[in-house]
């Protein structure tokens, strides 16, 4: 008696990862960093005003959580927004 024995191969497709853009984690996110991505701010800006701009310059997601966890105010300088990543960092 024969006993016939077939291989069966299953084959996985993986989908290819979504393209992010990425930058460095918000514990090695800089102050400097940030000001990249609001390069050309007209101040005085609220932090809604701050979003939109960091998004308009591609900013990475890291970025726009930064900005979110800003308070809602008015922020005067790009010195003003230096000053409040580093209380909310």
């Amino acid at each position: 008696m024969e006993t016939r024995r077939e291989s069966v191969v299953e084959e996985v497709h993986e989908e290819p990862p979504v393209a992010r853009r990425t930058g460095p984690s918000l514990a090695h996110l800089s102050a400097a960093d940030l000001q990249v991505y609001l390069k050309g701010m007209d101040y005085p800006a609220g932090r809604q005003d701050l979003i939109t701009h960091a998004r308009k310059n591609d900013a990475p997601e890291v970025v726009i959580v930064a900005l979110e966890r800003f308070g809602d105010r008015t922020y005067r300088s790009a010195a003003d927004v230096s000053t409040e990543f580093g209380n909310v960092k």
